[in-house]
């Protein structure tokens, strides 16, 4: 069963999952452009280095395919998490929730945006999840 915390963190975490990703694939890039400069250097065995390429390119389009499904799954989960704020009848809970599970915003910086300090935004937080209902499916 999935308390309330760990639905609404699921976005956050698939987040950082994406950006790792795209960290692979820049790196992935750099591998595929020294390969291909391998190409342009001394003959070697030819077949090697357009080998390493291709594998390169190969592992870059599978890794983008990943990152696309990602990220359609986040927005997905980012539509559900806004449906269950919304539904929370608490306009500054409603506010807290968003930044800190779709804005992923620090405690710090919320206490900053909404003008309270940490402590009090922790006690709101406690109350803001306590009015979610996560849903069955998730659970």
């Amino acid at each position: 069963m999935m308390n309330a915390k760990n639905y609404l963190g699921q976005a956050f975490r698939l987040d950082q999952r994406i950006n790792s990703k795209l960290e692979q694939v820049a790196s992935l890039n750099e591998l595929a452009t020294k390969a291909t400069h391998t190409l342009t250097g001394m003959p070697r065995n030819p077949n090697r280095a357009t080998s390493t390429m291709a594998d390169s390119v190969a592992k870059i389009i599978d890794m983008q395919a990943e990152i696309d499904r990602d990220i359609d799954r986040l927005i997905d989960l980012k539509r559900e998490i806004i449906d269950i704020i919304k539904a929370v009848d608490n306009t500054e809970c409603q506010t807290l929730l968003e930044l800190r599970y779709l804005c992923f915003k620090s405690w710090e910086q919320i206490a900053v945006d909404m003008g309270y300090n940490v402590r009090h935004v922790y006690r709101m937080h406690d109350l803001a999840v306590s009015l979610i209902k996560v849903p069955e499916t998730s659970q």
